[in-house]
């Protein structure tokens, strides 16, 4: 679908995986990723995603890897995921160069348009690493709300990354889509 920003929006196929990897880890992975804003790399490092987690994402019914493209390149992606009444917001990544001129907030605002017109929820959650205090500030601006609500971070399983440090956790975001 092409938005009135010259950006179009798709859901990813088969055919998008390898990109999507390399865009996700871009984002939020090693050196490259301090180009932009939302690297985690001060506090992990190994993967933050792989070609299995991406095509789980495409395959599964109840969600959707949206693609957005400009000038025919991928430049973000994010994950959709209907859970009844509200969506979650998951695999949000932007290029590192094009992060900080305004394209994290158009994609935001397409996704929660489109699971409000496509699943008619009224609720969007996501969950963030609680000590990415900037990022969570963020969101706030785009109007999610900390619950307070966390749950472990998956120590041990390297599909998420290795930590360095051990006091990180998921935080409840929650904006009302109303």
């Amino acid at each position: 679908m092409n938005h009135p920003t010259g950006l179009t929006f798709r859901d990813a196929t088969d055919a998008d995986v390898d990109i999507l990897v390399v865009l996700v880890e871009s984002a939020y992975r090693g050196e490259a990723s301090r180009v932009g804003w939302t690297t985690e790399a001060d506090i992990l490092d190994g993967q933050r995603t792989d070609p299995e987690g991406v095509r789980e994402i495409i395959k599964s019914p109840d969600s959707r890897l949206l693609v957005v493209e400009q000038d025919g390149r991928t430049v973000a992606c994010c994950q959709l995921e209907h859970r009844g009444d509200h969506a979650y917001f998951g695999m949000f990544a932007v290029s590192p160069a094009l992060q900080g001129a305004g394209l994290g907030k158009v994609v935001m605002a397409e996704a929660e348009r489109q699971v409000r017109e496509t699943w008619g929820v009224t609720e969007m959650h996501m969950t963030v690493i609680s000590v990415r205090e900037d990022l969570i500030a963020w969101y706030e601006r785009r109007g999610y709300r900390r619950t307070g609500k966390t749950s472990p971070f998956p120590y041990g399983d390297e599909r998420f990354g290795i930590p360095r440090r051990d006091d990180l956790r998921f935080e409840l975001l929650v904006k009302p889509l109303v």
